[in-house]
């Protein structure tokens, strides 16, 4: 059977279940485990490639002339998210590092995958598209505030800001320069369009690639602390359920339409947990490892979750009014 790319995107859910658990197979064995960390930032730098190289960037200014929906996303993302977090932690308190890793990965809004789970959710996709590079540096601005203001200066006095610049500078910066140099090329040659086609193959592959890593690399560290991490799960699940709540009730009082409430919904229930996750590595080694497994268990509870979001989210939470009618 000849794999096309819809093939891949019809079944990347299966693919990505299949890589978590493939990477936790591959992950038992800590020599290899090991062996593979340090291929985690190349890998997402290229995903981030093949996912900016999909960003129409000439009707980039259309999408962010959604003043409406860019303003919801901001308030969600960076006012009711922070809140949420802030509320779920004072709840169920943590250690210094494990809370390091919850905020880490709670206040820090996905840029990736997020735009393939809104896709298959009936969200409008484009939207999320067009606001990553603004995700981003919003976030990378304003997580030191935010752990200023949660955990204080010593907690914070952990951080060093090169880990951030050259998160921003390889993970962002660099795919998105190159995006926009294969879209440019494919307006004058016919090589630079078979380049850009050739990039729509990456997302799928590479995030399959990416969560093998990521598991393998870091199971030994969820396993070996369990014990601790296993009291961040009701954080992270009720994260996923209140979430979409909040957005819903922003999506209306911003007048949003079904596509860009979904899509709202979507991006304030999905963390950047991959892009954080060598910040967490960056950090001593005596934080990082609690960080990092905190951060890897966030990524494992919320794919779960988006499985459940991509059904649930409109078919009952944002129904168009024909579905409604219908049923």
């Amino acid at each position: 059977m000849k794999i096309t790319r819809e093939t891949l995107e019809n079944q990347q859910i299966w693919i990505y279940g299949g890589s978590l658990i493939f990477g936790g197979i591959l992950g038992i064995n800590k020599g290899i485990g090991t062996n593979l960390e340090w291929m985690i930032s190349p890998l997402i730098a290229i995903l981030m490639y093949g996912m900016f190289a999909q960003i129409p960037f000439l009707k980039l200014r259309e999408a962010i002339a959604n003043f409406r929906f860019i303003s919801a996303l901001l308030i969600g993302n960076f006012i009711a998210v922070p809140i949420v977090v802030w509320i779920l932690t004072a709840i169920f308190p943590q250690s210094p590092p494990i809370l390091l890793g919850v905020y880490l990965v709670l206040l820090t809004p996905c840029i990736d995958y997020v735009i393939v789970f809104t896709q298959l959710g009936k969200g409008n996709e484009k939207l999320i598209l067009a606001s990553t590079p603004i995700l981003f540096v919003v976030q990378m601005i304003l997580l030191p505030v935010y752990l200023w203001i949660f955990i204080g200066e010593e907690m914070a006095g952990v951080f060093e800001v090169a880990p951030f610049l050259e998160a921003f500078l390889f993970l962002i910066v660099v795919p998105l320069i190159f995006s926009v140099i294969s879209q440019v090329w494919a307006k004058k040659r016919e090589i630079g369009v078979k380049v850009l086609e050739f990039t729509t193959w990456l997302p799928v592959p590479f995030m399959a690639l990416v969560l093998i890593v990521v598991v393998s690399s870091q199971i030994g560290r969820v396993y070996s602390d369990w014990e601790l991490i296993v009291r961040v799960i009701p954080i992270y699940i009720l994260f996923l359920i209140i979430t979409p709540f909040i957005s819903r009730l922003i999506a209306n009082i911003f007048n949003l339409d079904k596509g860009a409430g979904r899509a709202l919904i979507f991006s304030t229930g999905t963390r950047n947990s991959l892009v954080v996750l060598p910040l967490a590595l960056a950090l001593p080694e005596n934080w990082a490892t609690l960080a990092a497994a905190v951060i890897v268990t966030q990524t494992i509870i919320e794919l779960i979750g988006e499985l459940i979001y991509i059904r649930v989210i409109p078919r009952i939470m944002m129904k168009d009014h024909s579905e409604s009618e219908i049923q």
